[in-house]
């Protein structure tokens, strides 16, 4: 504002030793002022005029980073036992199909042996199963014979089917077991890339099926869950742009995209929302607090560059170029800021198609402020 003074002085005095026929004078109202044309070319002063745009106006929503359920994954152990080795801590890395864990159990050991013992019972049936089956067709075993050999091949089929179903469950690989790979203890994998979220088991402890030993998280496809009240639910829509920032660091800004919004409201009056960001924030992770700013169509209003809005005290102006370099005053109150431009109003009276100042308005203010001070 003080170098707008000191602009105007010097463009109103520049000539004070060649006086002027034609100098800045003001009406008596003290509103408005007439320049020179040297005196508007000096200043810079460019006009335009007041248009109708619509404006995009923002919704500022709270909420949290969070990942969908395909991107948590909890890991447990289906046939249970102790838990004979781990070094996960809470926050630490994982790569897809790394150790993660060792258990161990007796029980381990009976479900190879079965599997094994099935296995060889299987083979011999197979073979008196294919000899009954050809003295059968010659009619000289009995088909009652026959039909009792057929019955316990296809039960044990099915047994070792069954029992190589749990190896897999389990991680082993029932084509490479013999008797000389039984084993009392299984590896446990990660089954994703990602960072370890719990840890809910020590060493030595023994698990059941049902118990999740670790809880992981992919954060490769972490999105922004807002909180939108009931109200302005009607104002938010897929493919919206959405600005988030962090709590610990608001001035660090990150695209994002509404991508789906709940169909339900909770006890507080408001819904979900979930955000898709442009790019991954590197260091967010789930749960922490978001604060987002989400980009809505505004209706159509009168509208000027911001460079036309001028602040004098608490009140806001812009100058009105009313024709043969003659400049007045006028009080608006602003509304939605947009891509340059900001929605202004005046109590009475139309704003479109008027001509004002939209560049180096502040000159004119302070020669306005000077003249009726």
């Amino acid at each position: 504002m003080r170098n707008s003074i000191m602009i105007l002085t010097c463009f109103l005095y520049a000539c004070s030793g060649k006086p002027k026929p034609e100098t800045a004078i003001a009406t008596k109202t003290g509103d408005t002022i007439r320049l020179t044309e040297e005196q508007v070319r000096n200043a810079a002063i460019t006009t335009g005029g007041v248009s109708k745009k619509t404006l995009k106006t923002e919704l500022v929503v709270n909420g949290v980073a969070d990942v969908p359920p395909q991107n948590i994954v909890s890991v447990s152990f289906p046939l249970g036992g102790y838990l004979k080795s781990t070094r996960l801590l809470p926050g630490m890395r994982v790569r897809k199909g790394e150790v993660i864990a060792t258990v161990e159990d007796q029980a381990l050991i009976q479900l190879q042996q079965d599997y094994l013992v099935t296995k060889t019972r299987l083979e011999f049936l197979g073979k008196d199963f294919e000899r009954q089956k050809l003295l059968n067709e010659n009619k000289v075993s009995a088909d009652k014979v026959f039909q009792q050999i057929q019955a316990d091949y296809q039960s044990q089929k099915v047994l070792l089917k069954g029992y190589g179903e749990k190896l897999k469950l389990v991680g082993i690989d029932p084509a490479k077991l013999d008797e000389n790979t039984i084993s009392r203890s299984i590896s446990l994998h990660s089954p994703i890339d990602g960072f370890v979220s719990k840890v809910n088991v020590n060493i030595g402890k023994y698990v059941t099926p049902s118990e999740v030993l670790f809880e992981l998280i992919n954060p490769s496809d972490i999105h922004a869950a807002l909180n939108v009240f009931e109200k302005d639910l009607v104002l938010v829509a897929p493919g919206q742009k959405v600005i988030v920032t962090l709590v610990d660091d608001p001035k660090k800004e990150y695209e994002a995209q509404v991508l789906l919004i709940t169909r339900n409201v909770d006890e507080s009056r408001s819904a979900l929302i979930h955000c898709h960001f442009e790019t991954n924030p590197a260091h967010l992770l789930p749960g922490m607090f978001l604060r987002g700013r989400v980009q809505v169509a505004g209706m159509e209003s009168a509208a000027v560059p911001e460079d036309a809005v001028v602040r004098h005290g608490a009140n806001e102006f812009i100058v009105e170029d009313i024709g043969s370099n003659r400049y007045v005053l006028l009080p608006v109150k602003t509304g939605v800021r947009d891509n340059g431009y900001v929605a202004v109003s005046i109590p009475q009276g139309e704003l479109f198609g008027r001509k004002v100042v939209v560049k180096n308005a502040y000159p004119v203010l302070a020669a306005l402020r000077n003249k009726t001070d």
